[in-house]
């Protein structure tokens, strides 16, 4: 049965709603940044430029870096501009658009965040990179979804019971990365451990100006937390819906994030610019 337009809806030129792309708008290399300004700072490096839309904070750039294609695309800030995006580009690949049937043969995208975000973690210096072994769901957007199949349940119980979690919140997720990309882009300049994804910048992140905190607490929780080896390294909004997502869906996902603030000792970097830079061409040539 097609998939009614009301579900997957489509512009007049074809293209899908939100990202205003068509399929052969985009590459199977992915590269994610939340800034729509932060596209040119990756494709200045590119070989050429094929293709260039924007349509609100989706601004997607395709060429081509030392031969590989690659597509780069701003997802805007948190959980909910990411169901957009990765449901958007998993169409794009993997329904046919004219008859509104999924394809018979699937297609699976490489998609690597490029971020910046807060360490957690006293020994992880600002301009550090982290890379996320795993993402903390703690938005409950996911609970949409028939997630089980790729949860970890055993260190979601630690989590739930080493911070006393609220019942009244979305019980946490935890969702690995892809090892095949893992492998790819470690590095000795390269930090791992568990990505917190809040749903929030500032309470859900324990931020306080002038509201009180559900738990006070929480974000000293979080960083003490330790199971079998696996910490929590940084805490941002994104990393775990793009490894749920890409996993129901059949894609590979990694989230790498240069450190620019460390929330445990108070520090910020004094050139957040350069250490993103220096990301970005970390992961150009590994791409």
């Amino acid at each position: 049965m097609p998939i009614k337009e009301s579900e997957l809806i489509l512009n007049p030129n074809g293209s899908v709603y939100h990202l205003n792309l068509k399929p052969e708008n985009i590459a199977e290399n992915i590269i994610f940044v939340g800034d729509q300004d932060r596209v040119e700072k990756i494709t200045k490096y590119f070989d050429h430029i094929d293709f260039e839309i924007q349509k609100r904070e989706f601004k997607t750039q395709t060429g081509t870096y030392k031969g590989k294609q690659i597509s780069v695309i701003s997802t805007g800030i948190g959980p909910d501009n990411i169901d957009i995006v990765l449901n958007e580009l998993d169409a794009l690949v993997n329904i046919d658009l004219k008859t509104r049937q999924p394809k018979e043969n699937l297609t699976s995208l490489n998609i690597i965040r490029v971020g910046t975000s807060g360490s957690l973690q006293n020994d992880i210096p600002v301009d550090a990179f982290v890379m996320a072994t795993h993402g903390l769901d703690l938005n409950a957007m996911l609970h949409a979804y028939q997630i089980n199949t790729v949860t970890n349940p055993d260190i979601e119980k630690a989590f739930i019971a080493h911070t006393n979690w609220n019942s009244d919140k979305g019980r946490p997720l935890i969702i690995a990365n892809d090892l095949s990309l893992e492998k790819k882009f470690e590095g000795d300049l390269v930090f791992k451990g568990i990505t917190a994804t809040a749903g929030g910048f500032y309470g859900p992140q324990g931020r306080v100006l002038r509201l009180p905190l559900q738990d006070p607490e929480l974000n000293h929780k979080i960083d003490s937390f330790n199971f079998n080896g696996f910490r929590i390294t940084n805490l941002e909004m994104e990393t775990s819906v793009i490894y749920g997502l890409s996993k129901l869906l059949g894609h590979k996902a990694l989230s790498l994030n240069a450190i620019i603030a460390n929330r445990a000792n108070g520090t910020f970097s004094t050139n957040p610019g350069l250490a993103i830079e220096k990301l970005i061409k970390y992961t150009l040539e590994r791409i």
